[in-house]
C-alpha cells in the first residue's frame, strides 16, 4: 500500500509543472545514445506519449550522423570533416538524406505510431518549409545555414493532433537543387524560435554542462554561459550545444535544456521536477 501512495505522490508533485506546459510547444533535439540504444528509444517513446497525452505538443528534430557515416564507410565513399562539421559533396548529401529522411525519419514515426502517438515525418524540404544557404560553399559544400522557416506547416500538423518529426535537411533556392545537409542542433534551435516553443530540450550523451570540477550547473543564464566559454570551461562538442541553446533563447525561447539522453525518462524527469536532471539556460 506504501508503494501505492508514493506512486500517487509522485504524479501529484507533476501535477504543477502539467498544468504549467500543457498546450505549450516543446521542441526536443534527438540524437545520441538515445537514439540507438533499444531500450533508450522505447523509453523515448514514452515519454513523448505521456507528454502528448498530457497536452504537451512535441515537435522532435533528430540527427543522425553516426549512421551516415557508416553507410558511406560501407560505400566506401569519402567523408571528412572541418572544425566539427561534415563536408557534404553532391554523394554525401544523396547518403544524407537518405539515412536522415528515409531511414532514420521513418524509423522514428513508427516507433513514435507503434505506441498510440500521432506522429508523421517530415524533412525540411517538404512544402521547403526550411530553407538555406551554403555555409562556405568552398569549405564545407552542402553544408548549409538555415535563412528561413515556414512555422504555418509546423504549426498546421500541431493543430491537426500530429507530433512532427523532422529531418534537418533544408531546401535550396535554386529549383532542381539537392538540398542541405543543416547540423540538427541548429535546426532545432530555429524550428523551436519559428514556432513559438515554451521549450527546447537537447538529449545528448553528457549530463548537462559541467564545471572543471565535473559537477553539473543546473541553471544559467545567457551571460553565465558567455563567462564559461571565454574561460575556457565550455568547450569542444559543448559549444554548438550550448550556441543551439542561445540561439533559441534570442529567438524568444523562454529555456532550453541540456540532459543526458542515456538516462531512462530524463525528460519527464526533467520536465516534471523541481530538481531537474540536466541543465537549463534561461535568457
Amino acid at each position: 500500500m506504501q508503494a501505492k501512495i508514493e506512486t500517487v505522490k509522485t504524479l501529484l508533485d507533476a501535477l504543477p509543472f502539467i498544468k504549467e506546459f500543457r498546450k505549450e510547444i516543446v521542441v526536443i533535439k534527438y540524437g545520441g545514445s538515445a537514439q540507438t540504444s533499444p531500450q533508450l528509444k522505447e523509453k523515448f517513446a514514452e515519454d513523448i506519449l505521456l507528454m502528448y497525452l498530457v497536452g504537451i505538443k512535441p515537435v522532435i528534430i533528430h540527427g543522425g550522423g553516426k549512421k551516415i557515416t557508416e553507410m558511406l564507410d560501407a560505400l566506401k565513399i569519402e567523408t571528412k570533416f572541418i572544425e566539427g562539421q561534415r563536408v557534404t559533396t553532391k554523394e554525401v548529401m544523396r547518403i544524407a538524406e537518405m539515412i536522415l529522411s528515409g531511414e532514420i525519419n521513418k524509423e522514428i514515426v513508427s516507433l513514435l505510431n507503434s505506441h498510440s502517438a500521432k506522429a508523421i515525418g517530415v524533412s525540411g524540404k517538404d512544402a521547403h518549409f526550411i530553407k538555406a544557404e551554403a555555409k562556405d560553399f568552398a569549405k564545407w559544400g552542402l553544408t548549409g545555414n538555415i535563412t528561413d522557416v515556414d512555422s504555418d506547416v509546423v504549426l498546421n500538423l500541431i493543430r491537426e493532433g500530429f507530433i512532427p518529426v523532422i529531418a534537418p535537411i533544408a531546401a535550396g533556392s535554386e529549383m532542381g537543387h539537392p538540398g542541405f545537409n543543416i547540423n540538427a542542433d541548429l535546426c532545432a534551435s530555429y524550428v523551436a524560435k519559428a514556432i513559438g516553443a515554451n521549450k527546447i530540450i537537447f538529449l545528448t550523451d553528457t549530463s548537462g554542462v559541467l564545471n572543471n570540477d565535473k559537477e553539473l550547473f543546473s541553471s544559467l543564464t545567457k551571460a553565465e554561459v558567455e563567462a564559461l566559454k571565454a574561460d575556457g570551461t565550455i568547450y569542444g562538442g559543448m559549444v554548438p550545444k550550448v550556441d543551439a541553446c542561445l540561439e533559441a533563447i534570442d529567438g524568444g525561447v523562454a529555456k532550453a535544456h541540456i540532459i543526458d539522453g542515456r538516462l531512462e525518462h530524463s525528460m519527464l524527469l526533467e520536465l516534471f521536477t523541481s530538481e531537474g536532471v540536466g541543465t537549463e539556460i534561461i535568457g
